[in-house]
C-alpha cells in the first residue's frame, strides 16, 4: 500500500523525530511503500495567499502552484499524520497543508450544492500525536485534533476506513519510561498498519 506520511515538527532531535523515524520504519517493515512528507524539511509555504482564495474553486488552476503535493495525495491509498499537537491544534504548517492542499477538485467537489469526497481511494488513517495536555484536559477542551482525525478527514476518504489513532499524552510530564512505551506502542501498530 502506498502510504502518505504527514510529518510536522520543526525539530529533527526531538520526541516527535524519533515517532516520525519509527513511523516511517515501521511502515516499510510492513511493506509498504512510504511518501514521507516532512513538511518543514521540504519548507512547506502555509499561507494561502489572497491570489491561493481568488481561485480556491477554480479547478484544476487552483492546484497548478502546488501541483507535486496535490499529485502526492491523489497517489495515496493510506494516511498517516505524525505531529504535536499545540495550543489544541495541529502545528501551522500542517492546517496550512491542508488550507492549501485538499482542495475543490482535489480533496471535494461540490455537486448541487452538496460536497462529495475525491479521496477515497485512501483506505485507511492513521496519527501520531503528542500532547502537552493530559487525556482529561484535552477531553474538557474538547480534544479538536482527535476530532479533526477521527470525525472531519475519515468522513473524507474512504466510507469505514479503520483509523488507528496513537497519542501520548502529557507531554509535559513524560518520562524515559512513558516515551519508550509509546514508541514500541508505535512500532507494533504501524507494522501491523
Amino acid at each position: 500500500m502506498r502510504v502518505l506520511v504527514l510529518y510536522s515538527h520543526p525539530v529533527e532531535e526531538s520526541f516527535g523525530g524519533a515517532l516520525h523515524r519509527q513511523t516511517v520504519t515501521s511502515l516499510k517493515t510492513a511493506g509498504h511503500e512510504v511518501d514521507d512528507c516532512n513538511l518543514y524539511a521540504e519548507a512547506f509555504d502555509p499561507v494561502l495567499s489572497r491570489h491561493d482564495r481568488v481561485i480556491y474553486h477554480d479547478y484544476p488552476e487552483n492546484t497548478e502552484i502546488l501541483k507535486p503535493y496535490v499529485e502526492r495525495l491523489q497517489k495515496a491509498e493510506a494516511l498517516v499524520i505524525c505531529t504535536p499537537v499545540w495550543n489544541f491544534g495541529f502545528p501551522a504548517i500542517l492546517k496550512g497543508y491542508f488550507d492549501r492542499v485538499w482542495l475543490p477538485g482535489v480533496s471535494f467537489e461540490l455537486v448541487n450544492g452538496k460536497v462529495a469526497s475525491r479521496l477515497q481511494h485512501i483506505g485507511k488513517l492513521g496519527a501520531v500525536l503528542t500532547y502537552g495536555a493530559d487525556p482529561l484536559r484535552a477531553f474538557i477542551a474538547g480534544n479538536p485534533p482527535k476530532k479533526i482525525i477521527k470525525r472531519v478527514i475519515r468522513a473524507q476518504i474512504k466510507p469505514f476506513a479503520p483509523v488507528v489513532f496513537l497519542a501520548h499524552y502529557d507531554m509535559n510530564r513524560s518520562t524515559d519510561e512513558t516515551r519508550v512505551r509509546f514508541l514500541a506502542k508505535v512500532k507494533a501498530q504501524m507494522e501491523r498498519f
